[in-house]
C-alpha cells in the first residue's frame, strides 16, 4: 500500500511538471513560449526561459520587477507567491514544484544515502538568499542601475540551465556559439546539485531554494494542514525517522522544513497524524 502511495505522490509531480511545461512542440522547435499566461506566475520553480513553460517563475518574476528602476515592490508577483502560501504553503515543494519532482527522481538512484541531520544550519541559507538577493540588493542596486541582473536566476539557479539553457543550446547552433564562462558556471553549478541530490534528499530544497523560504512562512497558517493527535501518538519516534527533510512533526507540525509528503503520515502505526484542507483546532496547537 506504501508503495502505491508513493507512486501516487509521483504522479501528481509528474502531471504538475508536465502541466507547468505545457508546450512541448518547443522543445523540438527551439524557441520559448510568449504566450499572454507567460503573465502569470505557475507556483513552483521553473524557469522562464524553459521552451515549454506555460508561465514565469515566482523567483524570476519577483526580481524582475524589483530590478527595474521604476518599481520599489512587486505587489503583483508577491501576491501570487501569497495566494499560493496561504492554500498550500510548501506543500506546493512537495507535489507541484518541476525541481523538487527532479531532485526527487535523483533520489531514486541507488547509492548510499547520507543524513543531513547535522547540517541543519545550512538550512538558513535559502532564508539569506531570500532577504539579501532577492529583496536588499534589488531595492538597493534598483536606485544605481535602470535594470539590477536577476542575481539569483543569473548566478545560482540550476533549473534555467537544466530547463531552458541546455534545451535551446541543443536546437540553436549561433546560442552554441555564444556560451561562455557564465554558462559553465551555472553548468558546475547544476552537476554539484546532481550530485547531491543523489546522495542527500532535496539539498536544493533545504539549503538553497527561496521559493521554499518564502513558502514556508505560511506553514503554520495555510489552508493545508498536518495535525498530530496527542491521544493517539505513542511517541514510537516512526514519523520522525522516515522523514527526509529532518523534521520530527510530534514537536512541530507546522515545522519550516515540512513539504507535507505525507512519509510520516503512511508510517505512522496508530493513524495519529492526519492532513486536510481545514483550520487547525485549539486542541492540537
Amino acid at each position: 500500500m506504501d508503495k502505491i502511495k508513493n507512486i501516487n505522490r509521483m504522479a501528481v509531480q509528474a502531471i504538475a511538471t508536465l502541466l507547468t511545461n505545457i508546450h512541448i512542440p518547443n522543445f523540438f522547435k527551439g524557441n520559448i513560449y510568449t504566450g499572454s499566461t507567460k503573465r502569470a506566475c505557475v507556483p513552483g520553480l521553473n524557469c522562464y526561459s524553459c521552451p515549454g513553460a506555460a508561465g514565469s517563475c515566482p523567483i524570476g518574476s519577483m526580481q524582475a520587477v524589483m530590478g527595474a528602476k521604476k518599481y520599489k515592490f512587486s505587489y503583483y508577483v508577491i501576491g501570487f507567491m501569497m495566494f499560493f502560501g496561504v492554500i498550500f504553503a510548501r506543500l506546493i515543494c512537495g507535489f507541484l514544484c518541476p525541481f523538487g519532482f527532479f531532485q526527487d527522481l535523483l533520489a531514486k538512484i541507488p547509492s548510499k544515502k547520507l543524513s543531513t541531520k547535522k547540517l541543519k544550519p545550512l538550512r538558513y541559507v535559502k532564508y539569506l538568499i531570500l532577504i539579501g538577493l532577492m529583496l536588499a540588493m534589488s531595492l538597493v542596486l534598483g536606485d544605481k542601475y535602470e535594470v539590477v541582473p536577476p542575481i539569483f536566476c543569473k548566478y545560482i539557479c540550476p533549473q534555467g540551465i537544466l530547463e531552458g539553457a541546455i534545451p535551446l543550446a541543443i536546437k540553436n547552433p549561433s546560442l552554441r556559439l555564444g556560451l561562455g564562462s557564465l554558462f559553465n558556471l551555472k553548468l558546475t553549478i547544476l552537476i554539484i546539485t546532481i550530485i547531491l541530490s543523489i546522495i542527500f534528499y532535496r539539498p536544493f530544497c533545504k539549503w538553497i531554494c527561496p521559493l521554499g523560504a518564502f513558502y514556508s512562512l505560511f506553514n503554520k497558517y495555510s489552508f493545508y494542514q498536518m495535525n498530530v493527535d496527542k491521544h493517539k501518538c505513542i511517541d514510537c519516534g516512526k514519523c520522525a525517522r522516515v522523514c527526509k527533510m529532518d523534521v520530527d512533526i510530534r514537536e512541530n507540525d507546522h515545522h519550516l522544513e515540512c513539504i507535507r509528503c505525507g512519509d510520516c503520515k503512511k508510517n505512522c502505526p496508530t493513524k495519529a497524524i492526519s492532513s486536510s484542507f481545514r483550520q487547525r483546532r485549539e486542541n492540537e496547537e
